[in-house]
């Protein structure tokens, strides 16, 4: 058996865009309420009946969410334009060396109904 284990958190960011529709608007500044979710998959350890320490997972999430909570998007470095899959894959690189069996990181903005998905791994 195969377990999926995910921890959830939000942040907060302003960002511009440039793009063909709706360009007036996304070249102003403006910000989102961001929900992100971290899941990894693999086997619970036999001795501790856990895949990984929630607290743990937690930490190194934690450490992602403060480079992007409250902050100008187009100034992280490494992120690109601030779109959804771009934030996805910012959130998978910062923390695939921490939590090599991620097995699914995903963006959601609630208030508009995106939703991105990265599945690394699946080519």
């Amino acid at each position: 058996m195969t377990y999926e284990l995910s921890q959830r958190f939000y942040f907060e960011a302003a960002h511009t865009l440039r793009r063909k529709i709706d360009a007036e608007g996304s070249l102003r500044i403006h910000g989102h309420t961001y929900h992100a979710e971290v899941t990894i998959a693999g086997k619970p350890d036999p001795e501790s009946g856990m895949m990984m320490d929630l607290a743990f997972l937690r930490q190194e999430v934690e450490k992602v969410r403060e480079k992007l909570d409250h902050h100008f998007l187009d100034e992280v470095a490494g992120l690109g334009p601030a779109t959804l899959e771009n934030l996805c894959a910012f959130i998978y690189n910062d923390l695939k060396g921490a939590l090599p069996n991620i097995h699914r990181i995903k963006i959601e903005r609630p208030a508009s109904g995106d939703t991105c998905c990265l599945l690394p791994n699946q080519d």
